[in-house]
């Protein structure tokens, strides 16, 4: 996934050092932004932001207040360059909560590394787990909020695991983690694939994963993902449950219930330029949708396409 880091100073100075430090980086995209064009760059939710103190017009603790005090960037990562170096001068800064202050003149390498190693840092803390390594809620609103502030045509793949209880209840937590984990090299290793660019895939919780994929055609990628998923799941279960075809799981009562083997479901929502303006529209849809993909037995997908004018 592309890292979008902003620099923020008004006479372009800072640009041409970074992308040439980065020049054998492409995963790093580097975007020049004067200072009051701050509230645009916000909106954007950058990766991280850089400001050059030195050649800005404006007081950098406000502007370092202004950007922690965001919203939807309080966990953006801020470097501050400058060659005011007095201490008083770089504990006010850092009081914003600001996580460095370089002084100038600068070392390139140091400075290269670290932005990188920020950035790695900051992927690792916004994974949700160790189990599957896949951003976290954070990180999926971001990605749901650039698409939309962008206008860019985009789909939203929401998919768990049919039965999961069920599966759970038989086989235990352990199984049931493994699963999950085959949940996500299954999104990951169909999405994130030479054919398409510009793609995430997060994990909203338990056996709940998300995708983002640009443009408005999706199917034959929702029909790869099940045809995978339903190829290799059959390894997580007895010989004897995939010869009956179900599984046995004893209720509170004493009664013994029938569960189909777990599948997998995906309901998908179609975002054509400007038909969400928010991820909670997305999130109802998604819901529904999904709902619609559930009640049918087995693996399966949903699509819904309507326009925005619908």
């Amino acid at each position: 996934m592309v890292q979008e880091i902003y620099i923020i100073d008004d006479d372009d100075s800072s640009i041409v050092i970074f992308r040439e430090l980065f020049k054998n980086d492409p995963e790093y995209k580097f975007i020049s932004v004067k200072t009051e064009q701050i509230d645009i760059a916000l909106k954007n939710i950058p990766s991280l932001i850089v400001i050059n103190e030195d050649a800005i017009d404006r007081d950098v603790v406000d502007l370092c207040t202004k950007i922690r005090k965001d919203e939807d960037n309080t966990i953006t990562p801020v470097i501050v360059v400058s060659s005011k170096s007095g201490k008083d001068h770089r504990v006010k800064i850092l009081q914003q909560s600001i996580e460095y202050f370089i002084k100038k003149p600068v070392d390139e390498q140091y400075l290269y590394y670290t932005v990188k190693n920020l950035n790695r840092l900051l992927s690792s803390n916004r994974r949700v787990s160790p189990l599957t390594g896949l951003p976290g809620n954070v990180q999926i609103h971001a990605e749901l909020k650039k698409r939309i502030l962008r206008q860019e045509p985009f789909c939203v793949l929401y998919a768990d695991l049919d039965n999961f209880k069920a599966y759970n209840d038989v086989y235990g937590f352990l199984k049931g983690d493994e699963i999950i984990e085959f949940t996500a090299e299954t999104l990951i290793n169909s999405i994130h694939s030479d054919e398409l660019e510009n793609t995430f895939v997060g994990h909203i919780g338990g056996d709940d994963f998300i995708a983002i994929v640009p443009g408005t055609s999706c199917e034959k990628l929702c029909q790869n993902i099940i045809a995978y998923f339903d190829k290799n799941v059959i390894k997580y279960f007895t010989t004897e449950d995939l010869e009956r075809g179900y599984i046995e799981v004893e209720n509170r009562k004493g009664i013994i219930e029938q569960f189909p083997l777990t599948s997998l479901s995906i309901g998908v929502v179609v975002s054509d330029t400007g038909r969400f303006h928010n991820i909670l529209e997305i999130g109802e849809i998604g819901a529904q949708v999904k709902h619609a993909a559930k009640s049918v037995m087995g693996s399966s997908y949903a699509i819904d396409k309507r326009k925005a004018e619908e």
